[in-house]
């Protein structure tokens, strides 16, 4: 492990040296990409060289051990020096895990009714306003690619963008079947209900990501219309795309020009087909599988929104808290975090086991 990151400490200072070329900036692009590499391979070159500065402190502290005047600062410096060693060794650990390639991608975030009919669809409607609260309160932006409103103002389906900082990596492990227990505003004799929802969480593929044969792509338009026949246009600037191998169709018609339309459901689909191949790829690496919180399935149950008891569980990492409240209107790092550290801590085994 370490000779490994003595090379990244020697690439770091080359890159450094780059970086600093008068003429870099003359090409864009590969002053971006430089630029990159530095930016992630500066917290492990950083946190190797603490580490290697915390073993010359134990060398030293260890001599100054014979000299009784400064035997009690040294085994204060020893001890100190012996905690920040053993720590930095775990950090480099986690900071030298494979990382995903998607982890700094913008995403996509379909949300669609399952299991319950009206009351899903309101509660697809809960899932997006509680996932738009969240990235608000990280900075990033939001985007909605098309939505199917119900009479009631609830979702069938809602596709929408979110762009920033790391979205995906936070956000990744959101796929799958959200369960909820509640009173629907429908019923009248106040008894609880359960419904299901279904969410998957999609990398923004670029084009450099996935190629799209245009011979491969049907696109029809349409008249768009909003829940119960309102925002009726009268021109035909609704898309509707499928792509003919994998008969994967999208469509859009929330803005009025067929022109946004069509590049907005373009975007949806390159990236629903570039997650279908990601798929494929890890179906087919099952250690991998293993290693992980969830499996990505949509099918998979991963987490129950109790409103009566005020209660939100997490069933893949067993974590339970009583303030879905507080959850419902953004609050979601506890439980992001708690994935993410879980997450972590199988792959360190995987590797451990290897």
């Amino acid at each position: 492990m370490f000779e490994k990151v003595k090379s990244l400490s020697a690439r770091l200072d080359e890159l450094e040296m780059r970086l600093s070329e008068p003429n870099l900036y003359d090409d864009p692009t590969r002053a971006a990409k430089l630029l990159k590499e530095r930016n992630d391979l500066e917290p492990i070159v950083t946190t190797y060289r603490a580490w290697a500065q915390a073993g010359r402190t134990i060398e030293d502290a260890t001599e100054m051990l014979s000299d009784p005047d400064l035997r009690e600062l040294a085994q204060d410096e020893l001890q100190q020096a012996k905690n920040d060693l053993a720590r930095l060794e775990d950090e480099l650990k986690i900071l030298l895990l494979p990382k995903d390639p998607n982890d700094d991608k913008n995403i996509f975030v379909e949300i669609r009714g399952g299991a319950g009919g009206e009351e899903s669809a309101l509660f697809a409607n809960s899932l997006y306003r509680m996932y738009s609260m969240y990235a608000a309160r990280r900075g990033w932006e939001t985007e909605v690619m098309s939505a199917n409103e119900t009479e009631l103002g609830g979702f069938k389906e809602i596709v929408f963008r979110v762009a920033g900082e790391k979205v995906y990596s936070r956000l990744k492990f959101e796929s799958g079947v959200h369960r909820v227990q509640r009173v629907p505003e429908t019923e009248s004799q106040g008894r609880v209900h359960t419904s299901t929802v279904t969410v998957a969480v999609l990398p923004e593929a670029e084009e450099v990501d996935f190629y799209l044969n245009p011979a491969d792509l049907r696109i029809d338009t349409f008249r768009s219309s909003g829940a119960g026949g309102q925002h009726i246009n009268k021109t035909s600037s609704a898309i509707r795309i499928t792509h003919i191998p994998t008969n994967t169709v999208v469509e859009c018609q929330d803005e009025r020009s067929q022109h946004k339309n069509k590049d907005k459901a373009m975007r949806v689909l390159r990236s629903r087909l570039y997650e279908a191949e990601v798929e494929k790829q890890n179906a087919a690496i099952a250690a991998d599988r293993r290693s992980q919180v969830g499996t990505g399935d949509r099918s998979e149950r991963i987490r129950t929104y109790n409103f009566p008891e005020n209660r939100v569980s997490e069933h893949r990492i067993k974590l339970t808290l009583y303030k879905l409240d507080q959850f419902m209107n953004g609050d979601l790092d506890e439980v992001l975090d708690a994935l993410i550290t879980a997450d972590t801590a199988e792959k360190l085994k995987a590797q451990g086991e290897q």
